[in-house]
């Protein structure tokens, strides 16, 4: 088994090679395994995560994932398996807990070294802290490219698997990373090539910093692939696979294996790629699912997985290749759960479920998570404050949510001697509930999961004109990102009414009881992720701004250092459309 990694301009393999002639007796299929999995955001450690099955008698939450069982898990499905490539469709890293955030992610690329990872997509989360940062977790060192200092722990070596990114493309010319790898499977006759395509999302640019991908052009998916695919038949691929950071929404559950109801931002990618796509491993959406797409439009007979979100699932994937015709005769996939550990959650115990195999942790895995968890202990059971109850995220764009207003009131308090009278927060930046101890206790860890991002807070100013604008463009359908509700402060609220045209549809803005003046001009303070146009938010860019040298988590410490928090109720804004 060998792996070629090529760019587009990579020099071209002999496509006939261990090809049989006519009239020789024919040659049986060669099976393939691609175990896959997607937007693992460095959780490695266990008793964290939970899968929800449906059964007759209601929904049973599972516990699943952690690297150590993650690993363990790999392994098994690899076993009888002798043609077998272990590949992930982005967010590898990122968005993650504090256990691997707060050194670089460096233990979760050791991990997936241990794990055996072949392939790695570029995710969004990939480019968040830049991609000076992202070249070092691919080619190792200790270089500082952050606040943070690299090499913590113990040395770090980089990624031993290879990052793809054909769509990420350099000023000058070139991609980031290479555009493709392919592995070779068996010999002579029986000798097969499987291509893999890794590529993020076209939109990656309005969800990280704008300092962080400079330089960098994002191109459209299914160009990018349609023009990849006739160069690598020509190098003799059997079979084509793209690994790609955008996917799609399933209300099935993960083993439903159907694409019925499915919807997202894949499905208009698929319906343009090349009918000789063979598979499409996806993420970016935290579903799972596996959907026959032939099932949906017969002349692109390929098949479409997820594996949902933290490495609580795996996607066990065969393709069965024909080494004389060159194709792919058969395919078929599963999600397999990984079980992890009991727990007791916010919601109750987490018990070990008998439906489902149990997998003992990988030593190795296990003694690296325990090596940065006691290196992280100190930080993250630092006592912060009291709050009085939960305060819960959501994964909706358009619902306000608990823990979104509480991070802009603390926003707003951190910058309000500086003249700040209005806080923005993007709920995309907000990734773990706040769950207090029993007796209420709120902890450093707990802030740093639901703030991983480390942005600095920008006050800019805005007419009541121009903040009226930005609110329109939530509310916007053609908005980079689609719509998404942004969280405000306390004493400023809006209502919005989506049956209007796209420009008149927020209704009645008012800050502390009076109408936004149209002239009068508004301190308004945000992340520097959002001031820069994150989440597709553009008119927020440039603007009279006065950076300021408060850190996002530095500001919510500071709120909860004030005494007891009780979370803010949900009524800063109103949806008004006429329902019939």
């Amino acid at each position: 088994m060998r792996i070629v990694i090529g760019m587009l301009a990579a020099a071209t393999l002999a496509g006939c090679a261990g090809r049989v002639p006519p009239g020789a007796k024919p040659v049986a299929p060669v099976s393939v395994q691609i175990i896959a999995f997607n937007d693992f955001h460095g959780n490695l450690e266990a008793g964290k995560l939970a899968v929800d099955v449906p059964g007759e008698s209601g929904v049973t939450r599972v516990p699943a994932g952690g690297a150590a069982y993650f690993a363990s898990a790999v392994a098994k499905l690899r076993e009888g398996h002798p043609n077998s490539v272990t590949v992930s469709a982005g967010d590898m890293i990122s968005a993650s807990p504090l256990v691997s955030s707060m050194f670089l992610d460096e233990p979760t690329i050791h991990a997936m070294n241990l794990v055996g990872v072949d392939f790695n997509a570029v995710g969004n989360h990939e480019f968040d802290r830049g991609q000076k940062e992202l070249l070092r977790l691919q080619n190792g060192g200790c270089a500082k490219n952050t606040k943070r200092q690299p090499c913590a722990v113990e040395p770090f070596t980089g990624a031993k698997f290879g990052y793809l990114a054909a769509n990420v493309a350099k000023r000058g010319g070139g991609t980031l990373f290479p555009s493709y790898g392919i592995r070779s499977f068996g010999k002579g006759a029986r000798q097969v090539r499987v291509a893999f395509i890794g590529m993020t999302l076209k939109g990656t640019s309005t969800l990280v910093m704008a300092s962080g991908v400079a330089g960098l052009k994002f191109e459209d998916e299914a160009d990018t692939v349609n023009a990849l695919v006739p160069k690598l038949k020509a190098e003799g691929a059997d079979a084509i696979v793209v690994l790609i950071h955008q996917g799609g929404y399933s209300k099935r559950a993960f083993d439903a294996n159907s694409c019925e109801g499915m919807t997202g931002d894949i499905f208009p990618i698929l319906e343009r790629l090349d009918p000789r796509v063979d598979l499409v491993v996806s993420g970016h959406t935290h579903n799972a699912y596996i959907c026959d797409y032939g099932s949906k439009d017969p002349t692109r007979p390929l098949l479409l997985t997820s594996a949902g979100y933290g490495g609580t699932l795996l996607t066990d994937i065969t393709l069965d290749v024909d080494p004389v015709a060159g194709r792919v005769v058969a395919k078929r996939a599963a999600n397999v759960l990984v079980q992890g550990e009991p727990f007791t959650s916010a919601r109750g115990p987490v018990a070990i479920s008998d439906r489902y195999a149990r997998f003992a942790p990988e030593p190795r895995v296990a003694a690296l998570v325990a090596r940065y968890a006691a290196a992280a202990k100190s930080y993250a059971e630092r006592p912060i404050g009291k709050l009085t109850a939960p305060a819960p995220r959501s994964d909706e764009d358009m619902r306000e949510q608990v823990l979104g207003n509480l991070i802009a009131d603390a926003q707003l308090a951190a910058t309000a001697a500086q003249g700040a009278q209005i806080a923005l927060m993007n709920a995309g930046s907000v990734r773990a509930s706040l769950t207090p101890r029993a007796d209420g206790t709120i902890t450093f860890g707990d802030l740093y999961a639901a703030q991983p991002f480390g942005n600095v807070l920008v006050i800019k100013q805005f007419t009541g004109r121009q903040l009226r604008a930005v609110l329109e463009q939530q509310f916007d359908e053609n908005k980079a990102g689609g719509r998404n509700l942004l969280l405000v402060s306390r004493g400023f609220g809006f209502g919005y009414d989506l049956g209007k045209p796209v420009g008149q549809r927020v209704v009645d803005p008012k800050l502390n009881g009076a109408p936004l003046v149209d002239e009068q001009v508004y301190r308004v303070v945000m992340s520097n992720f959002l001031g820069n146009g994150g989440d597709g938010f553009s008119m927020l860019i440039g603007g009279n701004e006065m950076p300021t040298d408060t850190g996002d988590l530095d500001a919510l410490e500071a709120y909860f250092a004030g005494g007891p928090v009780t979370p803010p109720a949900t009524d800063r804004t109103r949806d008004v459309t006429l329902r019939n």
